[in-house]
């Protein structure tokens, strides 16, 4: 039975535990002035399912004031394969945006239809990032989801509690309603210690739990509880230039009801550009784990992404 693969578009990971730099975040960027832009980001993902992903997307920006202002419109073209069957095709169109709320918050907004139902994700954080409130719906990408139309709608939001210079905790806690009578609750904590300030080295324990009100529904993975106790270390530097480079491995355990204790690995490679550069924005991620928002220790999964936005 397949899991239910949740590719976030909210930064991919919903529930991540912040990209800490010492014992600071790295600053917002100074805002830019606004002009016309235009980007494309890729979405690739593998895994022992035999169920492949490709998502391409194109956006045009109308007004493109940095990484965290702008306003435009993105198409994505989809190419599901679950469990080595056919191959899928999807097309979406999404109203792309993100602005300042107010004087301590940020919004960003990537919302739109596949034609049958609404999709996207939203999320609104204080500039700190000590709270975010978010929301994402996608599809199920199994053989029944993908034909029969079998979504998830995902909302929650996370809290920051700074104990002290060098040690941070972290709450988050969420619903997703899935087509059908299946909701699953989310609840996830984590607590990071600083190791290295001037290296970017950090210590975390992460732990998440969800519970399953219809465990077995449909063709998804879905037990009745999960649990996953998972240490971490993490490596975050910037260049001179001022690209973020950031590695983080993790090995633990998990446990989900009907299955003993099993191994829990991750390991996650990304970067960044500046984010004051005026001309373009790049990320590009690599990821592997054992699991997804649903979690199995007999599965693997691999995903790679890519961006790039250029101001005209």
């Amino acid at each position: 039975m397949s899991l239910v693969r949740c590719a976030c578009a909210l930064g991919c990971t919903l529930f991540a535990v912040p990209l800490w730099a010492g014992a600071a975040y790295a600053q917002d960027s100074a805002p830019l002035a606004a002009g016309p832009g235009a980007g494309v980001e890729l979405f690739a993902s593998t895994d022992s399912d035999d169920t492949d992903v490709v998502k391409l997307m194109g956006r045009g920006l109308v007004r493109d004031a940095g990484p965290d202002r702008y306003l435009g419109i993105a198409v994505e073209r989809a190419w599901f394969t679950p469990q080595g069957q056919g191959t899928r095709k999807d097309t979406r169109v999404y109203v792309d945006l993100a602005d300042k709320l107010g004087e301590k918050f940020l919004y960003k907004a990537r919302i739109g239809t596949d034609g049958r139902t609404w999709l996207g994700s939203a999320n609104v954080r204080a500039k700190d990032w000590s709270k975010e409130f978010f929301l994402e719906r996608e599809i199920v990408e199994t053989p029944r989801g993908v034909d029969d139309g079998i979504y998830y709608t995902f909302l929650g939001a996370s809290l920051d509690l700074p104990a002290s210079d060098k040690d941070i905790f972290t709450l988050t806690s969420g619903v997703q309603e899935f087509t059908g009578k299946n909701e699953r609750l989310h609840l996830r904590g984590s607590y990071v210690r600083v190791v290295e300030p001037k290296l970017g080295l950090t210590a975390q324990l992460r732990v998440r739990y969800f519970h399953s009100t219809a465990p077995g529904e449909k063709d998804y993975y879905s037990p009745k509880d999960f649990v996953q106790l998972l240490p971490v270390v993490q490596m975050r530097r910037f260049t001179s230039t001022g690209w973020m480079l950031l590695g983080a491995v993790g090995y633990g355990t998990q446990r989900a009801t009907g299955d003993g204790w099993q191994a829990a690995r991750l390991a996650d490679f990304r970067l960044e550009s500046p984010r004051g550069k005026k001309d373009f924005r790049l990320f590009a991620q690599v990821q592997y784990s054992n699991n997804s928002l649903t979690g199995s220790g007999k599965y693997d999964y691999v995903m790679g992404r890519f961006g790039l936005t250029a101001r005209f």
